[in-house]
């Protein structure tokens, strides 16, 4: 593996393991605003959180960077305000299902749901001309099997509202990953991260004006200080900026794949810090993850082409 596909495969390995940790923080956030008040807060909490580092970046650029290819980095790059604003836009309309979709249904069936983005992806990649080898699909069902022995063998598999969410979920997160990995070469991927934040939530501040009205509250922001300081600067500002990063590296099948981790984190964690044990099933299910995830990244698998700009 090149060292920049090993770069790569690191930052979205650590973006998957803030998400997986994030789902207790999720949930205890509704506990007093809606799932839209909260999306927004976190996003904007996350936007803010990116801006101290976009004013370092710049001040160090201005003296490593030549002026003609500082315009790749400016805030008035078209493709950095296009992609932010798309990237956003599913950004939010994914975070909104996959929070609102909790309420309905429960938390294995929507992970297995969620992550069948691992599937979705290299799926919607052939049609824009992107066909993966036998490898990537092999991997795919190794990591495919695996989500399903972790999260949702033995229960009812019956579509209900909370999981037709969940699933509207996974597509809206494919969309995302594939419009990442159109832009995050050509700009910033910091400001790209901090403009997609500002979308996201000022789309999910005018839902909860529109369908939470009632609960949506500045004591019920504050009584959830906690977790969204945590999903904000962590799992919006920290990962969802890692995972541009990484996938500037990488194609965009394999970073779905690393990206799957993210449910055995969240299994992981819930055993070592809420004690909750995994029965056998689940912990091959982990294996199968872990195997497929290894399996996309040995060398052989087809490389990115193309200049791509320095972080």
């Amino acid at each position: 593996m090149r060292r920049s596909s090993a770069a790569g495969a690191l930052m979205l390995t650590l973006g998957a393991l803030i998400w997986g940790t994030a789902f207790v923080a999720q949930s205890l956030g509704m506990e007093h605003v809606g799932p839209c008040a909260f999306n927004g807060a976190r996003s904007f909490v996350g936007c803010a959180a990116l801006l101290p580092v976009i004013f370092a970046g710049d001040k160090l650029r201005a003296k490593a960077v030549k002026p003609e290819a500082r315009k790749a980095y400016a805030w008035s790059n078209p493709a950095l305000l296009a992609g932010g604003a798309l990237c956003g836009l599913f950004l939010s309309a994914a975070t909104l299902l996959q929070q609102a979709g909790l309420l309905y249904t429960t938390v294995g069936k929507a992970g297995f749901l969620t992550s069948l983005y691992i599937v979705i992806v290299p799926v919607l990649g052939i049609f824009l001309g992107r066909r993966g080898g036998a490898k990537l699909w092999v991997a795919v069902a190794l990591a495919l099997a695996g989500a399903f022995l972790l999260s949702v063998a033995g229960e009812e598999l019956r579509i209900q509202l909370g999981d037709g969410m969940e699933l509207c979920c996974a597509v809206l997160f494919s969309f995302h990953i594939l419009v990442i990995d159109k832009f995050s070469s050509r700009v910033d991927c910091v400001k790209l991260s901090c403009v997609q934040f500002f979308v996201a939530g000022a789309v999910s501040a005018l839902a909860a004006v529109v369908l939470e009205r009632n609960s949506f509250t500045w004591a019920g922001l504050a009584a959830s200080w906690g977790p969204l300081l945590y999903t904000g600067v962590l799992s919006s500002g920290v990962a969802y900026t890692l995972q541009i990063l990484g996938q500037r590296r990488l194609e965009a099948s394999a970073a779905s794949l690393i990206m799957s981790l993210e449910s055995v984190f969240a299994a992981l964690s819930g055993w070592l810090v809420l004690a909750q044990p995994l029965t056998l099933r689940e912990l091959f299910g982990c294996g199968l993850v872990f195997a497929g995830v290894i399996l996309a990244q040995l060398p052989g698998q087809r490389e990115k082409s193309g200049n791509k700009l320095s972080i």
